[in-house]
């Protein structure tokens, strides 16, 4: 296998650099490329249950698609996705689906489930990461990048087969179950290592058997590559991860924001390591950094997505409007929405987007458009801190008058947790039993979270404190926000109101 590795690398490298004139022409004509990508998706839509019942045959263009096809969230597809895991053909595409991936959850449901076409495979999630590679090359031309192997770092599920037809799993365990003979070769560790389930063997094992390789990249969510790195060096008792793989000269992150973990990486790898992010989910790989020196990242116009821009304030309206990219302003916030040869017909994503560049056209993530932690991937949504929040109280006979709910980020020998401050009606004695009813509630309700929580790995039980009787209050009157129409926020990705309400405390 190393000296297929030694004939294919070179090859790889140079249809990598090469690709790149292709991806120069859809930045020197965006709206051409997007067009177009909209006249295919519909070309394949209008053979769909979905494309009859919208008349895709009298879509011609992109005025006429929006008049057509309303805004969709997941509970408007779900229906669809049902008919997919009944083994119905073609609702929402005209190929067969043999994949889906498993995402976290919404108001109504633990678990999300996109489709994943052999289109969505194909044209947008490996050609997103091939475009991964082709952008990196071009700012380090004398890179030597496919010479060693990239670990991937996977996700928490195992794949599962949900009929003789169709199997889920998250969405990196279905992308490597699928990767292409040649990329395994490149690739560390072996496939049946990468979909452990079990994530204490797996960590162990993941380290035990990449130790004697040649690591040049590494490409995974921060949290999980932290706990990785961190037992690496634990075994090795080597000062960095450059003195372990000295030929490391790539970590691609993504998923979380990079801000709270940049200096540790930085500590615990080395010098001389670049730092490159992607945006790749479940319903689609969107954007990657082109310029590793400037915040913001390139969207990707011509791999099977057709986007559209959707202002915060049309948010919650019964006929929002959106815009295209000829209309999108610097520094303001759009709600993603998109139409994806997967499936997905005016799909609100749920993050909040803004514009760093225009012409070429790049994005930063900014959020959710609800209240949210997802700080180490968990997804937390206000919903099921409520559904938690009262399930917690019932058991322990409890009545909870407000509450809110921040991280706190790993540290040197500190693991991530969510801190949660609480108001009673009657203080507790004892908030153990409270914080394990509450710990035990969200993994009920969100499986991303369960899948952190897993054995401590990388998110503890929840910190509880309890607040005197007042005290969101006090801090509401001390921000002139003390009235009906101003209400504690639930949860923050960031510790800033924790902060504000120790201040005043």
């Amino acid at each position: 296998m190393g000296d297929q590795m030694k004939l294919l690398s070179p090859a790889i490298s140079r249809l990598a650099r090469f690709r790149h004139w292709r991806i120069d022409q859809w930045q020197q004509n965006p709206i051409e490329a997007q067009r177009e990508v909209l006249q295919d998706l519909i070309t394949h839509g209008q053979y769909t249950e979905f494309g009859r019942k919208h008349g895709f045959t009298e879509v011609f263009n992109i005025r006429s698609f929006k008049k057509a096809v309303p805004i969709h969230e997941y509970h408007d597809l779900k229906p669809y996705i049902d008919r997919i895991l009944a083994g119905e053909e073609n609702p929402l595409w005209n190929t067969p689906v043999h994949w889906l991936a498993k995402s976290s959850g919404t108001t109504s449901d633990k678990s999300k489930f996109i489709p994943i076409t052999q289109e969505s495979l194909e044209d947008c999630h490996f050609q997103g990461a091939k475009d991964v590679l082709t952008l990196y090359y071009q700012h380090q031309s004398e890179s030597d990048l496919l010479t060693g192997k990239g670990l991937v770092i996977g996700g928490s599920h195992q794949i599962s087969q949900i009929n003789e037809n169709i199997h889920c799993g998250d969405l990196s365990a279905v992308l490597l179950q699928n990767t292409p003979l040649w990329a395994q070769w490149i690739r560390t560790p072996e496939l049946s290592i990468a979909l452990m389930d079990e994530w204490e063997e797996k960590i162990e094992k993941l380290a035990q058997s990449t130790i004697q390789e040649d690591v040049s990249s590494i490409s995974g969510v921060p949290t999980w590559t932290l706990i990785l790195l961190r037992r690496i060096l634990a075994i090795t008792g080597k000062p960095n991860i450059k003195a372990v793989w000295p030929n490391l000269e790539l970590y691609i992150h993504g998923g979380v924001s990079f801000v709270p973990y940049k200096e540790q990486f930085q500590q615990v790898i080395g010098p001389g390591c670049q730092y490159l992010e992607m945006y790749n989910a479940s319903e689609g790989f969107f954007a990657a950094q082109d310029r590793p020196e400037e915040e913001g990242m390139l969207l990707f116009l011509e791999n099977g997505i057709f986007y559209e821009f959707m202002p915060l304030s049309e948010y919650g309206k019964s006929d929002p409007q959106t815009i295209g990219l000829q209309a999108v302003e610097l520094g303001k916030q759009y709600a993603l929405v998109i139409s994806t040869n997967g499936g997905l017909w005016r799909y609100l994503v749920g993050d909040t987007i803004q514009f760093t560049h225009l012409f070429p056209f790049r994005i930063k993530v900014t959020g959710r458009l609800k209240q949210y932690i997802n700080a180490f991937g968990e997804e937390l949504i206000a919903d099921n801190a409520d559904q938690a929040m009262a399930m917690a109280a019932k058991a322990c006979g409890l009545e909870v008058l407000d509450y809110t709910a921040a991280p706190v980020f790993m540290g040197d020998g500190q693991k991530g947790a969510h801190e949660w401050l609480v108001e009673f009606a009657e203080t507790p004695l004892d908030l153990s039993k409270f914080a394990y009813e509450l710990d035990g509630a969200l993994k009920s309700l969100n499986s991303d979270y369960e899948a952190k929580r897993y054995k401590d790995i990388a998110l503890e039980m929840p910190h509880v404190k309890a607040l005197p009787q007042g005290s969101f209050n006090r801090w509401l009157k001390a921000k002139g926000k003390l009235g009906g129409q101003h209400k504690v926020p639930r949860l923050s990705n960031t510790r800033n109101y924790i902060e504000e309400i120790y201040a005043i405390l």
